[in-house]
């Protein structure tokens, strides 16, 4: 495994879209390959075969061309960069969309918001496949839009990050039975959301105008408001924050597309991961930023907010909290830490400015 000594940094810049695709490729060539040989691995577990992948990524391809031709442009110069085709460039950009093909029971990414001494402030762990944890990185972004900062994995546009307008998004994923890959792809979203938006209420009609066709949330905010937006291919629904607080699993709350939620995929541990954070808030709200932490914290026993890989089952089914993540969006920043919540007091966390 990685040492959190070692985890990768790399600043992204350019003048144009293609330059920024230089840019990031150039620094992940040497690791870009190995991640997507992993994930292909991994959609094979699923039932996605090479076919289904390629199918996949071309239809990616057709809901971008008329949407966002720039964004195929910024996956060329990643491809060129990193000395790889484009097709697994855009096969890691979808994976969400990619994996959705197939289907297995997983754990899952816990998140919340809290205002704290006037400034709204977001928390969140990043839980993934315990053999995809030498491929993530964290990477500062200066293109042709607003400048952006956060975690994200080898060839991702972004994941979870801060921009230079104060504002914050955190990720979770979500499941709907209509799930495909025929729109923006979940991570590419967050970018152009990122690097294009000043405010939640902006991110929000930007959502609302793009191809949506997969499902999850971005719990976004800034210093006026926090939302978690639900998106799927039965539509986009805003949860405001309640009591000062947003709380995000990995279950829809909105009755819309609830009812058709893939819940073999995430339930019973989603809700049980909710209705925990939910009982520990109802407690008292936190008061600093090491009790929001704290608020993730799980144990033996306990619904997994704080998820431990078991090692005696196989690629697929080994879950374990990879990152815990802090953004402040009045002082645009993001703290990453490279462990759980566990390690929070005792860990290297690493400060970015967007």
């Amino acid at each position: 495994m990685t040492t959190r000594a070692e985890r990768l940094h790399i600043d992204v810049s350019g003048a144009t879209p293609r330059e920024l695709g230089l840019s990031r490729g150039a620094a992940l060539r040497a690791t870009l390959p190995a991640a997507y040989a992993k994930y292909a691995e991994l959609f094979r577990l699923l039932g996605v075969s090479e076919e289904l992948e390629r199918e996949g990524t071309e239809r990616i391809i057709a809901a971008l061309r008329p949407w966002r031709p720039a964004l195929l442009e910024e996956f060329a110069g990643i491809a060129e960069g990193a000395g790889v085709d484009l097709a697994p460039v855009i096969a890691l950009n979808a994976r969400t969309e990619i994996i959705a093909l197939g289907g297995m029971a997983s754990s899952e990414c816990s998140t919340l918001t809290a205002q704290i001494g006037g400034h709204r402030l977001g928390v969140q762990t990043w839980d993934w496949h315990i053999e995809l944890e030498p491929f993530w990185h964290t990477h500062s972004v200066i293109g042709p839009g607003l400048r952006y900062a956060g975690l994200t994995e080898q060839g991702i546009l972004s994941k979870i990050g801060v921009n230079e307008a104060g504002l914050a998004l955190h990720f979770n994923i979500l499941g709907h039975r209509e799930d495909g890959p025929d729109g923006v792809p979940m991570h590419v979203l967050s970018s152009v959301v990122l690097s294009e938006c000043r405010s939640v209420e902006e991110a929000i009609a930007l959502i609302r105008e793009a191809p949506i066709a997969s499902s999850s949330a971005f719990t976004m905010l800034d210093a006026q408001r926090a939302v978690s937006v639900e998106m799927s291919p039965a539509g986009v629904f805003v949860i405001e924050e309640q009591g000062g607080s947003v709380q995000r699993t990995n279950h829809f709350q909105h009755g819309t597309p609830l009812a058709e939620q893939k819940s073999e995929v995430f339930e019973p541990d989603s809700s049980a991961r909710l209705a925990l954070v939910r009982e520990r808030l109802a407690e008292g709200s936190p008061t600093a930023p090491a009790e929001m932490v704290r608020v993730l914290l799980s144990g033996e026993g306990e619904p997994p907010l704080t998820c431990r890989a078991d090692m005696s089952k196989s690629y697929g089914e080994r879950w374990a909290t990879l990152a815990t993540v802090l953004t402040d969006p009045d002082a645009r920043t993001i703290r990453i830490l490279d462990g759980m919540p566990t390690d929070a007091e005792t860990g290297a966390w690493r400060t970015l400015v967007a």
